[in-house]
């Protein structure tokens, strides 16, 4: 996949400009969780608190093998009490992990996310972890999209219709 322009956008299907993700992650905080396959999934339900996020990346040095979301805690505590919090995260995190890299664009990345039905992926560059990106922050960006081309469109019209 070709990389994406330093502004965040490549141009779309039928002349339109599609955003990337790249252009998400400028503005979005790096807290990414990070946990250890050996480390308790009280862990991972620590930092899912402490960065207010819904995912952990799994890392073992620095090769991402695994996610777990907050859902998966949640199934998981549900079916085995609390004390499944002591049990380490690589019984419990998803191995196939789904990616994307900053020239990904919005639909695509929404696109995997509707298929895979998950909520959250990662993104990675030449097999460096660059952030993760949620399904609120898909939707922010086409919110944002939209709110921009109906301000266009607005401006055409009264630009169109105004005599001089």
């Amino acid at each position: 996949m070709a990389m994406a322009p330093a502004g965040g956008i490549r141009p779309g299907s039928k002349g339109s400009v599609a955003m990337t993700i790249a252009a998400i992650l400028k503005n979005k905080p790096n807290n990414v969780v990070l946990v250890a396959p050996k480390d308790e999934l009280r862990t991972v339900v620590q930092g899912l608190a402490r960065q207010k996020v819904g995912v952990a990346l799994v890392m073992e040095g620095d090769r991402m093998i695994g996610i777990i979301s907050e859902r998966d805690v949640m199934r998981v505590l549900a079916a085995n009490g609390p004390a499944v919090l002591e049990t380490a995260v690589e019984c419990h995190m998803i191995s196939e992990v789904r990616t994307c890299t900053p020239a990904t664009t919005v639909d695509e990345a929404t696109a995997m996310m509707n298929a895979g039905r998950f909520r959250h992926l990662p993104v990675i560059d030449e097999a460096r972890l660059l952030g993760v990106i949620s399904i609120r922050d898909l939707l922010n960006a086409k919110v944002a999209k939209q709110a921009t081309d109906v301000n266009s469109l607005c401006g055409y019209v009264a630009g169109a219709y105004t005599r001089s």
